[in-house]
């Protein structure tokens, strides 16, 4: 498996995201909290063909890190991609990892 990097981990405010061009896809990185864990999942909402999920709001339930999408709420999983109201609009997880400080995603 290749990794690809795309950062810096200083370039992510915790709690937010950030996207990044992954082999022509949009890839939306989050990092939830100040330490060097990240995640990766793709930047189009499903639900209006929008690339904004990068955007949203970090969330937690049940132990579990989601992303609200910023236009109707619609939460994703950070580490799957699984879409909590409607699992038929999951989208792509990439495995990301942070070395030496740059955060890597695997294409």
């Amino acid at each position: 498996m290749a990794f690809t990097k795309v950062c810096k981990i200083e370039d992510i405010i915790p709690g937010t995201g950030v996207v990044a061009l992954l082999n022509g896809e949009q890839v939306a990185i989050f990092r939830p909290r100040a330490t060097e864990e990240v995640f990766a999942i793709n930047n189009m909402d499903p639900f209006f063909q929008a690339n904004v999920l990068s955007r949203g709001l970090i969330c937690e339930h049940k132990d579990e890190l989601w992303v609200a999408s910023p236009l109707k709420k619609q939460r994703f999983n950070l580490a799957t991609g699984v879409c909590m109201e409607d699992e038929q609009f999951n989208v792509k997880s990439y495995k990301a990892r942070v070395v030496k400080g740059a955060v890597e995603i695997a294409a």
